[in-house]
């Protein structure tokens, strides 16, 4: 009788689903009801329950606690490992620093949801580009949007490429990874921080290296996780990652991201949805 109730709410939120999404177009939306955000969640905990998956990310980086059994070392430092690919995501995904404002649920499939920015911007940073910046069928980036910044790293002989795909060697399927996250907030000024520098990588030692990663954005949070992006909003993801978050948000001039966005090596061209924040601590690691 439970399965059945539980199924009956889960096909009524897919419903709710369906016409929401039908009615989105770019910023023009009506956020999904909570309800949804909820049914998900259990969803997500009904079908990873005794199933054998390891901590899942994103989390708030404040709340240390976490119940899941699954128990797997750090990476290496992310200069002894090969920087595989490179993404955004529109909003944060993690909750903490100085990005905790909600941006709401929104449509039910990681956009215009996440967490953003608490600090103020001028009205020259927040002034409107003449150009559209990275648009994609869920809407393009303006000045004042957050976005995280994911460097995603790998123990492979791999180099930097487009997808998680290229993290995995054909002689190393099951590296390790780890994610070095930048969290910024895109303003429409050139002496901002350039986009393109801060995505440019070399070889070190051997190793592809980021070369411009921030390192005064406050000391990382380190924690055990994931791979995250709404795919996984309802399923749990099988990829065990390190993850270091930098809790400070930096300015990045958004016409720079433009341009990333129309050439890089990574093949990415707009900014990806967000995973709901994992709340349920039998799904969270335990921040020492």
């Amino acid at each position: 009788m439970k399965k059945s109730i539980a199924t009956l709410a889960i096909a009524s939120a897919l419903i709710t689903l369906v016409i929401t999404v039908n009615a989105y177009a770019k910023e023009n939306f009506t956020p999904v009801d909570n309800k949804v955000i909820e049914i998900q969640r259990a969803t997500l905990a009904n079908n990873t329950h005794k199933n054998g998956y390891g901590p899942q990310s994103p989390r708030d980086l404040s709340e240390k606690e976490g119940d899941n059994p699954r128990i797997f070392g750090l990476a290496p430092d992310y200069t002894e490992m090969n920087l595989c690919n490179i993404h955004m995501h529109k909003n944060a995904e993690h909750k903490g620093g100085e990005f905790t404002k909600y941006a709401g649920n929104g449509d039910g499939t990681g956009y215009q949801t996440g967490f953003a920015y608490t600090g103020t911007l001028t009205s020259k940073e927040m002034q409107p580009t003449s150009n559209a910046i990275c648009p994609s069928p869920h809407g393009g980036l303006k000045p004042g949007d957050t976005i995280e910044l994911h460097y995603v790293h790998s123990t492979a002989q791999v180099q930097p490429g487009s997808t998680l795909g290229s993290c995995l060697g054909k002689s190393t399927v099951n590296p390790q990874l780890r994610v070095e996250s930048q969290v910024f907030v895109l303003v429409n000024d050139d002496d901002a921080l350039d986009f393109e520098e801060l995505t440019e990588h070399s070889i070190e030692d051997d190793k592809y290296q980021a070369i411009n990663l921030l390192n005064d954005t406050g000391t990382p949070i380190k924690y055990t996780g994931s791979t995250t992006g709404p795919s996984y909003n309802e399923q749990g993801s099988p990829f065990q990652v390190t993850w270091s978050v930098r809790p400070k948000v930096a300015k990045v001039d958004i016409e720079s991201v433009g341009e990333w966005c129309e050439d890089n090596v990574y093949e990415e061209d707009h900014a990806h949805g967000v995973r709901n924040l994992v709340v349920n601590p039998d799904l969270l690691s335990e921040i020492k």
